[in-house]
């Protein structure tokens, strides 16, 4: 009998519990639930809303574990009601979202000199920050879900419990787009790739796929799950597969995997367990490597998708721990160790225990620069502007190589958004300026026509 073993890169990737100062804790987290992962990081920082007035937010640095004190460490506050939701800037790991129960969003840049922590762990005393660049007022109930489009600058989608889905261009403050017939609350919003549609996953059962550029429906999947379970969704990189995770009507969790091109019935699917909480899907897309990691549980499953039966490959046991999750996301990959051969890291928000750094390395003898586990990922750099996007232009990812001996690839031009009261403050200046010159010119006899 003759066997085939399936041969994979990241076949034998590990993550070790991480040790307690790798770790932030002392945060109290927010009471609200809701379909959100509870917690977003840019390659700097990360977000969790905390509980208290005026919607809290802990905005942690990535290089200062430690322990964060209410009333010591720096807050970001600026809300009536409780956030529900962050998201940050693909292209801008300084700049992020927030979507609250007050029905309003904001926009905040955090400033360089951020320190919640010291560089010994401890809380670190400092200035509040109260004021948001922007708000994006729009939605009549309270704002749920916010995604950043993946490929165009300052494009933001979010969706509500008024039951609409609206796409902001965050320059000018209005929304561009909008569907208003969302039968109810929607569970998750996602992007494809080059953001050019984008799906939608909702209590009705049904995940809507949209023309991003119109809001207008494309297809459906009706339903994807028969289940009461909240529906996951993530787009399969450009392999023309789409992933869901939900319920079977006997409640056992399951993922299917559909091809785009036909919607009438999956090209696979796999059960999971019967555990209660709703699977999150991670997907990167440049390893081609799939993380489930469902709410309250404290298994983390890995797969790796390959575009051609049977599509999902478990590669090992993942990761366990007794504590369970309540939130999770993924560091964006220019964030990584690549010379410890890190290939992702997910922070794993717990109820009690603070926030748990999962780092998932592939085991290497040689200490150079592994080029093939990684390949180029996204830059901090947007293919092409949010108008030029609305106009019609499809773009993919522009892309870096994550080679510490190279330039870092692509140099990123930061557009710098100031606050209504620092764009007044600039104003007095200007016009203080003025005065001073019109009076000079005066003294000396010159006029001006």
């Amino acid at each position: 009998m003759r066997f085939n073993i399936r041969t994979s890169k990241y076949r034998h990737v590990y993550c070790d519990a991480p040790k307690q100062e790798q770790c932030w804790t002392g945060m109290r987290l927010s009471t609200v639930t809701g379909d959100q992962q509870y917690v977003k990081a840019s390659a700097k920082y990360f977000v969790v809303a905390l509980q208290g007035g005026g919607g809290p937010m802990c905005v942690g640095r990535l290089d200062r574990p430690g322990r964060f004190e209410g009333g010591t460490s720096q807050l970001v506050q600026g809300h009536t009601g409780s956030v529900l939701d962050v998201d940050f800037n693909p292209f801008d790991d300084t700049m992020f979202a927030s979507a609250s129960e007050d029905t309003t969003i904001k926009l905040w840049s955090m400033p360089d000199e951020w320190e919640p922590t010291d560089e010994k762990g401890m809380a670190k005393k400092g200035e509040n920050l109260v004021e948001s660049l922007a708000d994006l007022i729009g939605h009549k109930k309270k704002v749920t879900l916010l995604r950043y489009h993946p490929t165009a600058s300052n494009i933001l989608l979010s969706t509500g419990a008024d039951h609409t889905v609206k796409t902001w261009d965050i320059e000018k403050g209005e929304a561009i787009t909008s569907f208003n017939d969302m039968p109810d609350l929607a569970q998750d919003i996602v992007w494809d790739p080059k953001g050019d549609s984008y799906a939608t996953s909702c209590k009705d059962k049904i995940v809507r796929i949209f023309d991003a550029r119109t809001s207008s429906v494309t297809s459906s999947i009706e339903p994807a799950h028969e289940g009461r379970k909240s529906t996951k969704l993530t787009f399969l990189g450009d392999s023309g597969k789409f992933l869901t995770t939900g319920a079977s009507k006997t409640s056992s969790r399951e993922v299917k995997i559909w091809d785009l091109k036909n919607l009438s019935k999956p090209i696979a699917s796999e059960t999971i367990d019967t555990a209660s909480g709703a699977l999150i899907p991670l997907y990167d897309n440049d390893t081609k490597v799939l993380y489930l990691c469902g709410k309250g549980d404290g298994q983390l499953r890995i797969f790796e998708f390959e575009d051609k039966e049977p599509y999902l490959h478990k590669l090992n046991d993942g990761f366990r721990s007794t504590s369970p999750t309540k939130g999770i996301c993924m560091v964006p990959k220019r964030g990584m160790n690549v010379m410890q051969h890190e290939t992702v890291r997910l922070l794993k928000l717990t109820n009690n225990l603070g926030i748990h750094p999962l780092s998932f390395c592939v085991p290497r003898k040689s200490d150079a620069f592994q080029d093939d586990i990684f390949p180029d990922c996204p830059a901090p750099t947007a293919a092409h502007t949010g108008e030029a996007w609305f106009a019609g232009s499809s773009k993919a990812p522009v892309t870096m190589s994550l080679d510490p001996a190279l330039s870092g690839g692509i140099a990123t031009k930061k557009k710098i958004f100031k606050s209504v009261s620092q764009l007044n403050k600039d104003l007095e200046e200007a016009n203080k300026r003025i005065e001073f010159l019109e009076t000079k010119l005066k003294e000396n006899g010159i006029t001006v026509d």
